[in-house]
This record gives C-alpha cells, structure tokens and sequence, in this order.
C-alpha cells in the first residue's frame, strides 16, 4: 500500500500483525468448533482462550529456522498456550489457516470501504 493514500484503518488491517491475529481468530475459532462437536475438551478451549498469543518477532526467528510461515505462528502460539496446544490446527491445512484469515481481512476492508462510502454519499 502507498501510504499517503492509505486510510490509517485501512493500513491497519493489512500490517502484518493483523495478518497474524486474523491467523490466531480462524485458529481459535476451529477450537470452538470442535469443542462444540465434543473434540476438543472444554478446559482445553478455556485455556486456549485465555493464553493464545503471537509475537511477530518470534515467529520471525522461528520461520527463519524453519522457513514455513504457518509452522512458525504455530509453534509461537503453542509456546504460550502449553500443553492445550495440541488441539490447535488439528484437522486444517496452512491453507484454511491462510485463506480463511485473507477472508477475515477482506471483509474488515469491505465494511471500511462501505462506512466512507456511506460518507461520501452523505457529503454528495
């Protein structure tokens, strides 16, 4: 995106630790899920909940050891997360992880779009 022409909100669904929580939701999201149909234990979903987090940092200098994106978010939440952590991505590829997280902030920027749009309409 350029900047100057970039509306601070918009800027903001597209940095790259929105990318990451929008990764974090579809991840948790899944959890619950499951959790609905009895796979995964509802004190597991509880500590997921509670302690799923990211560092970009972090899983940074993971995907450089590993060079696999998805792997290295993975392993960064699951260092916060313990032992609850294994019911996390079970059943998903990278690319429900990846897809499904692009879909979350296209529609964060569709909903954007049509607020300053409705503006628009309202100043015309």
């Amino acid at each position: 995106m350029i900047e100057r022409y970039t509306l601070p909100e918009m800027g903001s669904i597209w940095t790259e630790e929105a990318k990451f929580q929008s990764w974090l939701d579809v991840e948790i999201a899944a959890c619950e899920a499951q959790a609905q149909l009895g796979m995964v234990p509802a004190e597991a979903l509880a500590e997921i909940k509670k302690k799923a987090a990211f560092k970009q940092e972090r899983i940074l200098e993971i995907e450089a050891e590993v060079r696999h994106d998805v792997i290295a978010f993975l392993t960064n939440v699951n260092e916060n997360v313990g032992d609850a952590g294994r019911y996390i991505h079970v059943g998903m590829t990278s690319s429900d992880v990846l897809d499904t997280g692009l879909a979350l902030q296209l529609k964060a920027s569709v909903a954007l779009l049509r607020q300053e749009l409705n503006k628009l309409a309202a100043a015309i």
